[in-house]
């Protein structure tokens, strides 16, 4: 396509934006565009009007422009005016147009001054315009007036470095000539963001206002303040001009008078003027897209393939169409079975980094969590020894028995089954909650319709609730049933001969060897200030010994603390702690490490603190027991002979030996009951019989309403996704193999340190009479009178504006003859 295709860039962007504007921030692509940057009066809105050969933007005094004004200029056959907020509507009245820029910013910003960022988008097409995009933003104010706030002026600026710190925005910094150019807040702006000067275009405006006898020669020539892409001059319409409605036709002829008769900048006229500065731009923009479509194309791919799943599914979903809501449901209720059996059983995909939830979580209850209550509601041995003392005396009578009664021991055991109630119920109350929390889980993805999963969630968690009944009635018969025959000939069970003949034993159980039970950080949480305060170590629980170490390399050995008569206590979490602490004690009053008592460790998390204690657990160390108060009546004292002493023993012992055949079936039983009655029942409810439910609930087709949220999220995903493709089809038939000229080399600007006003590669310095001028199109060439003039071709200077970067790729007929540029290495 050659340079047709690059001039068909602009277009291509200003559709870009119109489409990107309607969408509101999704794609933020940083389409290349001009900023047009300046202070209050310094004439930016007279050159955008010159442009368009048009009046069209507000006038009046104080600050006029309160909103960014993106402008597209699009060269056509012919002239209308349209707006973004009021698509279809042409304005061919300009005057037509101002109102509605007047109109659209009074209604965000009010009538008294108020500023806003949300910008207009108006495009303009005309025969008498080049394709260019420019961004027209509120002039630098300094102090505030009618509504405006008081840090007006920094609002404004972070207004304007919004658009201006892109690195796709070109700075067109607009200074009037009647300023000192070392005030131009728009220099100063553009130096700020792009401090090597690649995309700042400097122009100077009221340049038939300067008193007479001045001039800014020096700065249009790039020699006073230096620009890589230089500065041009413009001469506006005065405002006795636009009061009097003169022809901006008339106007640009007699800028054109202005610069051809001016002593000073005659020898410059053909890169000065408005119509020059509407080429440069078109060019220099031209350009600048085709150096950014690249990095571009990239984005738009980025955005395309993040957004391409979403809107996949968003397509399959027509919101009135009652077959496709069949479909959807239908899958939708699928997608939640599958995500719930794969929460449940275990998956690979989606796997939670950051907590156990679903089946992990239920494992530990299973495993750990219940094994811990069982042990916490363990008998306590004094108590023990004392309810078996009285049950054995209140069998007796007033007799004095002879034998141990067998009645003692069921009554002992019976009543350690029924308190076997608590925890079996805790244990099925914390599995049915990780379920609803796991059913809660997976119907997030169903959020975009509300109803559905408002539904969803109410049958399978009113189901949960009914299994749940079901399921402790099982628990609570397998007690009844343990209750209702004490098997005193089970194989594990020792007997009446073996029980008076063993000796009294602890309640810790033998270890297996030193095996390994648990790694993992602890902090330790009172070592006082003096010595160094809390600090985490690596731990290693072992069947035998508890060892903290340096950290998880297991190097450096801190200290190794043996089991034997350890316990472990709740300690409730401090005030201003956000750490969980469970404390180690020996039983014997012993100092557990160095002169502490006790040790106090410290896990972020209660559930952290709940595992450690079912693997401290594991290794025998039980929790600490609630003995009853010596006060109290049961624990009056008593005296109990040696024969009683003895069936004490017995009936101790078989009872430890009882309950522990107890434990280990109900350990056994409660998992396997829970999973029967709840879980895999819950799974093939969801799988077979949730659709159905759904169905005969009500209008099926009212479950699939969206919310109004979800709506406009299907809606601009979809938008977005057809704008992407879209825009990456045109970008990518847009050919990009136009050769063009490189960026100027930086300006050396050394020489305004020294003072001088000399020019680059000449020497010595160089007065008006040392110059003579050749008439355009021939460059303007500057020979030292002293010095032997070097061939033509090897070194001419120019005293006009830099050329801009790739001035070879517009259309030659459009293009000022320029002269080459002196190689850095020539001797002066």
């Amino acid at each position: 396509m050659g340079n047709r295709g690059m001039e068909e860039l602009i277009p291509l962007v200003n559709r870009l934006q119109d489409a990107f504007s309607a969408i509101g921030q999704t794609c933020d692509l940083d389409l290349p565009q001009i900023a047009v940057v300046g202070g209050q009066s310094a004439g930016k809105s007279s050159v955008l009007e010159n442009f368009v050969g048009r009046d069209f933007l507000p006038r009046g005094s104080g600050i006029v422009t309160r909103r960014p004004l993106v402008l597209q200029l699009i060269s056509s056959a012919s002239e209308h005016a349209e707006f973004l907020h009021s698509k279809g509507k042409k304005f061919t009245d300009f005057d037509d147009v101002r109102r509605e820029i007047k109109a659209e910013t009074d209604r965000v910003t009010g009538t008294n001054k108020g500023i806003s960022s949300i910008p207009i988008n108006l495009r303009i097409c005309s025969p008498n315009v080049l394709n260019l995009t420019l961004i027209d933003l509120p002039g630098i104010t300094k102090v505030p007036v009618g509504d405006q706030p008081p840090d007006i002026e920094y609002q404004i600026r972070d207004m304007i470095m919004q658009f201006i710190c892109r690195d796709n925005c070109l700075i067109l910094a607009v200074t009037p000539a009647n300023m000192d150019l070392a005030n131009s807040d728009a220099l100063k702006l553009a130096k700020d963001v792009d401090p090597q000067g690649h995309r700042t275009i400097g122009v100077i405006t009221k340049l038939d206002l300067m008193d007479k006898g001045t001039d800014v020669r020096d700065v249009l020539e790039n020699r006073l303040l230096p620009l890589r892409r230089g500065y041009v001059g413009v001469v506006n319409r005065s405002q006795k001009d636009i009061e009097g409605k003169k022809d901006i036709n008339a106007a640009l002829a007699a800028e054109r008078r202005f610069f051809k008769s001016h002593p000073a900048y005659r020898h410059m006229a053909d890169c000065m003027g408005t119509l020059y500065l509407q080429r440069l731009l078109n060019q220099q923009l031209t350009n600048h897209i085709r150096d950014t479509l690249p990095a571009l194309r990239s984005r738009l791919q980025g955005q395309l393939l993040s957004l391409d799943k979403e809107a996949e599914e968003y397509k399959c979903l027509n919101p009135d169409d009652p077959s496709r809501k069949t479909k959807a449901l239908m899958q939708l209720i699928q997608h939640f079975g599958l995500d719930f059996e794969k929460r449940i059983e275990g998956s690979g995909d989606q796997v939670d980094t950051v907590e156990l939830s679903g089946g992990a979580k239920i494992n530990r209850i299973f495993h750990e969590r219940f094994p811990f209550e069982l042990v916490k509601m363990e008998f306590d041995e004094k108590e023990l020894r004392r309810e078996i003392s009285y049950a054995i005396k209140n069998i007796h009578g007033i007799r004095t028995g002879l034998f141990t009664p067998d009645m003692a021991f069921e009554a002992i055991v019976k009543k350690q089954i029924v308190k076997l109630k608590g925890p079996c119920l805790k244990c099925v109350d914390m599995v049915i909650q990780e379920l609803i929390n796991t059913v809660h889980q997976c119907t997030s993805k169903l959020e975009s319709f509300p109803k559905l999963r408002e539904e969803t969630e109410r049958i399978v968690t009113t189901h949960i609730r009914e299994r749940e009944s079901q399921a402790k009635d099982q628990v609570l018969l397998s007690l009844e049933i343990q209750l209702s025959y004490i098997n005193t000939n089970h194989e594990d069970f020792i007997g009446f001969a073996n029980a008076q003949q063993k000796t009294n034993q602890t309640s810790k159980k033998p270890s297996a060897g030193n095996q390994v039970i648990r790694k993992g950080w602890l902090t330790i949480n009172n070592i006082s200030l003096i010595k160094g305060g809390a600090k985490e170590y690596w731990f290693m629980l072992t069947a035998e010994s508890l060892s903290w170490f340096k950290d998880d390399e297991e190097k450096e050995k801190k200290y190794m603390l043996p089991l034997d008569n350890l316990k472990v206590r709740d300690i409730e979490k401090g005030f201003m702690s956000s750490k969980h602490v469970f404390a180690i004690f020996n039983t014997e009053q012993r100092n557990v490490y160095k002169d502490y008592r006790h040790l106090e460790l410290a896990c972020d998390t209660q559930d952290e603190v709940d595992s450690w204690k079912a693997s401290l657990l594991r290794a025998g160390v039980y929790p600490e027991k609630t003995t009853v108060k010596e006060s109290s009546p049961q624990a009056e004292s008593f005296s109990m002979d040696p024969q009683l002493e003895r069936q004490v023993e017995t009936i101790r012992n078989l009872v430890d030996s009882y309950m522990s055949i107890v434990y280990k079936s109900i350990r056994d039983l409660m998992p396997k009951t829970i999973m029967h009655l709840v879980i895999n029942n819950v799974e093939e409810f969801i799988h077979s019989e949730l659709l159905a439910q759904l169905y005969s609930s009500g209008d099926q087709y009212s479950l699939m309403d969206e919310s109004p949220e979800q709506a406009l999220r299907r809606e601009e995903v979809l938008r977005t996704h057809t704008a992407l493709k879209e825009a990456l089809n045109i970008i990518t038939d847009i050919s990009t193999s136009t050769i063009s000229t490189p960026l100027p080399p930086p300006v050396d600007n050394s020489w305004l340190h020294s003072g001088s006003l000399q020019r680059r590669y000449l020497s010595p310095p160089l007065s008006v009479q040392d110059v003579f001028i050749i008439t355009p199109p021939h460059p303007v060439v500057l020979v030292p009178k002293k010095h032997p003039a070097p061939p033509a071709p090897s070194l001419p200077i120019c005293l006009e504006a830099p050329a801009p970067p790739d001035s070879n790729s517009i259309d030659t007929t459009n293009t000022i003859s320029r002269p080459k540029r002196v190689p850095p290495s020539v001797p002066r």
